[in-house]
């Protein structure tokens, strides 16, 4: 079984993200002063431990999102919010599309597969993947966590199985949605993509596993079901000697969450079951104190739902360098 190489971990992750190569002494300043003429390409990654799990955070890239994606806020309100956060850009809200690999020694779990240059600009997670040292067929289980482009483009990219090896794992009121002939016959334009991407999911994936409700994974990695998003939405926890972090997906959005339940995305059909896994979800992450690993905040995506004065933020968590 292949295993993540943990000298790839030391040598790419100097202070635990990784910026470049490490280099030391005169070439170091060579190189240095070389670099500075052009742009860095950097891959980032961010590694947390969870018990005996290593959790890295991946990304695949990044969209704006136009600030009339939105519904529940007026673009203008959406677009001063952001600019506040500095997160605004000229053609909308700056998304990340971020990835997690769990590794228990024994398995490497990767959740979701980004969008796969299907949005933005985005592609990136065969070279993040490449820097730890990994191709995707040492990929031993994938969890999509919903059947929209961004969390599943990189399983079909190019027309074919990407990850040959990997047991797939989908909920299977998403796999009934995003395949139902009538449910794509009514979808508005922006959602066809998934659903083609969705049919070639199923038929790339013969050990695709349609799962239902809460269950466990391997030992210490489990489903938690957020439906609303998606009719299958589903997050991943992992626990392991009293620590734990959940992986929400889209529960949250960049400028607009968790202060507003009553701001949704354009992607969200039912806007009323995404509210109300919000209202029930938000509360409780907060009451725990819950670490949680969120797609499309700012990279690594990790923090905390937090209650300040009756009102809830996001807290990025100070991860880094953490027993």
């Amino acid at each position: 079984m292949p295993q993540l190489s943990r000298r790839a971990f030391a040598s790419a992750l100097p202070l635990g993200l990784l910026g470049g190569a490490l280099i030391s002494g005169a070439p170091a300043l060579a190189a240095a002063q070389n670099t500075a003429k052009t742009p860095a390409n950097i891959t980032p990654l961010a590694q947390i431990r969870i018990g005996r799990f290593t959790v890295t955070a991946l990304t695949d890239g990044y969209a704006d999102m136009p600030f009339g994606y939105f519904p529940g806020r007026a673009p203008a309100e959406v677009e001063q919010a952001a600019v506040a956060q500095f997160t605004a850009r000229p053609s909308g809200v700056r998304f990340l599309f971020n990835q997690y690999l769990i590794d228990d020694g024994e398995r490497l779990i990767l959740i979701d597969a980004g969008a796969a240059g299907s949005i933005g600009q985005t592609g990136k997670l065969p070279q993040a993947l490449g820097a730890l040292g990994l191709q995707p067929d040492q990929i031993d289980a994938v969890i999509v966590t919903h059947m929209h482009q961004d969390h599943m483009g990189g399983l079909i990219a190019g027309g074919r199985n990407n990850y040959p090896k990997a047991e797939l794992y989908i909920d299977r009121r998403d796999v009934i949605h995003w395949t139902d002939p009538a449910k794509r016959s009514g979808a508005p334009d922006y959602l066809q993509t998934s659903f083609k991407m969705a049919e070639d999911v199923v038929r790339f994936y013969p050990k695709l596993q349609a799962i239902d409700g809460e269950r466990e994974i391997v030992r210490g990695v489990s489903i938690v079901d957020l439906a609303g998003h998606t009719p299958g939405h589903i997050g991943v926890r992992v626990e392991d000697d009293g620590k734990s972090l959940i992986m929400v997906s889209d529960m949250i959005f960049p400028v607009v969450h968790p202060g507003a339940t009553d701001v949704f995305f354009l992607f969200e059909q039912d806007r009323a079951a995404a509210k109300a896994m919000r209202d029930r979800f938000f509360p409780r992450a907060a009451s725990e104190g819950a670490l949680i690993a969120a797609t499309h905040m700012a990279f690594p995506g990790l923090g905390r739902v937090v209650a300040d004065r009756g009102q809830m933020r996001w807290e990025v968590a100070d991860w880094a360098l953490q027993d």
